[in-house]
Formats: C-alpha cells, structure tokens, sequence
C-alpha cells in the first residue's frame, strides 16, 4: 500500500525532474518510471504545467547571434540550426533556452542502456510551455519501431499530430501520425533507421489524417535532438 509519505515523495522528485535537477542513477531511475509508472508521469505532467506558468510573465526577447549560436551549438550542433530556422521552431527554442535557469524546455537524454545489438537512441520532443510532451525511443534489438510516450498534450479536436524526421540539410520526412493513445509505436522505414542517430524529431499539427503534401503544412509545435549513446 503507497502512503502519504511515498506521494509526497513521488512528488518531489517529480518536481525535480522536470527543473532538471536529476543526474546519473538517479536520472535513469526516473526516466524509467515515466515510461511505465502512470501514477508519476501524472505527477510529472502536473509540474511540468504549474512550473511552465512562471515564465508566462516574462516578456519575450530576442538573443544577439552569438548568443543564438552557442545555445544551438550546445543544445543541436550548429548545422541543425538552418533547419528549425526553416521550420519557424527557431526563435521560440532560442527565447525557451535563454530562460533556462527558470526551466528546462530540451533536456540531454543521455541515459539509455547499453545493448548487444547497438546503441539505443532517445528522444525528447517539447513544446516551448510543455503543453506537448512527447518521448521516443528506439531500441536496436526492434529496429522496426519507434517507441513513443507522450505525457502531456493532444491533437486539436479534429486535427492530427504528425512525427518527422530532419537529417541534415534534407526535406522532412514523415515518421507517421502520433498515436491516439499515450503509448505507441511507429514503424520506421528502413532507408530511414541510418537517419535517426544525428537526427532531429518534430511534431506538426496538421489536418485530421496528416499533411496532405509531402512536408509539414501545419505549424511546427515541438522539436528535440536525438541522443545516442
């Protein structure tokens, strides 16, 4: 039986994660229970949200240059830059970096396990305010599959949320539609897995069913780096 004493602590840890406090073993065991434990990804989700409101106060500001290239040369490499410049997700990650130290809006997923097969690869696609949260990860053993958690956020009614991939200097890819449930999988294509490790995912909200063009037509809501170990 959970008692008092055990949510408050789930809580606090909670808090904890998401203002990317958690490092080493500690980070790892809590990334693990927001993949399986519901009752934490709850109390995560909450945080996210009650802390994503201090910044609502603060007024948007755009960074020098220099400032914008070693934010995207630590958070992405600075080659990924032109591409969320493209895809007007540039500024907002920009501004939700510099606000940092108020909250973490991408977080280094560096905590995979290793495996036989290769190395696991990670996710974390955000909204500049959190209200989408979405995770993946893929797994060498199940190269077929994307694994996808999404703590926070939904599709409009009536709209889709759509998954691409970004390599390089290429056009985006879609990766296919997000699950309607919290927890899913995507099959990736084949002549896309070499893609995935300098990659970067980002989720579009698009008409019910997905794009109808070959790239994203919606607004892009959130973005994130892949890590691999």
């Amino acid at each position: 039986m959970t008692g008092a004493g055990d949510h408050d602590d789930d809580s606090a840890l909670a808090a904890e994660h998401v203002l990317g406090l958690l490092e080493g073993e500690e980070l790892a065991r809590a990334e693990l229970r927001l993949e399986g434990d519901a009752a934490y990804r709850a109390l995560y989700a909450d945080w996210a949200e009650e802390l994503s409101a201090i910044a609502d106060g603060i007024a948007p500001e755009t960074p020098p240059a220099r400032v914008r290239r070693a934010i995207d040369e630590r958070l992405f490499g600075a080659r990924r830059e032109g591409l969320l410049r493209r895809l007007g997700l540039w500024p907002a990650l920009g501004a939700a970096a510099l606000a940092a130290g108020t909250f973490a809006v991408v977080t280094n997923l560096d905590i995979l396990r290793p495996d036989p097969a290769g190395p696991g690869l990670r996710a974390e696609i955000a909204a500049e305010d959190r209200s989408l949260v979405v995770q993946v990860a893929y797994d060498p053993a199940d190269p077929d599959a994307l694994s996808i958690s999404r703590p926070s956020g939904e599709a409009a009614p009536g709209r889709s949320l759509e998954l691409w991939l970004i390599a390089g200097e290429a056009a985006p890819v879609s990766l296919g539609l997000l699950p309607d449930d919290r927890e899913g999988r995507l099959t990736v294509p084949e002549e896309l897995r070499p893609l995935l490790p300098q990659a970067v995912l980002a989720v579009s909200d698009e008409p019910a069913g997905g794009s109808p063009e070959a790239g994203p037509t919606g607004p892009v809501v959130a973005a994130g780096p892949v890590t691999t170990l």
